[in-house]
């Protein structure tokens, strides 16, 4: 690889980095908010929704949402 092409490619790994931490922000703020969220009291065209959300949350790899939780200061229990 020469200068330019290395160049290129630490550019795009900052990029990924970047996106990533913000990423992690949305899916952590989308934990607290599943997380504080009674189902009961939504009404039944949210609950669909919410209830895709929290799949979507489940199914992250556990270091991942741990990850999420801590970006945005969330208790890790």
């Amino acid at each position: 690889m020469n200068k330019q092409e290395v160049a290129l490619l630490s550019k795009e790994i900052e990029m990924l980095m970047s996106e990533r931490a913000r990423l992690l922000k949305v899916v952590g703020a989308a934990a607290v908010l599943v997380a504080n969220t009674d189902a009961a009291t939504l009404p039944g065209s949210v609950v669909e929704a919410a209830e895709m959300l929290s799949e979507a949350l489940n199914a992250l790899p556990e270091e991942t949402l741990k990850d999420a939780l801590e970006s945005v200061h969330a208790e890790v229990g």
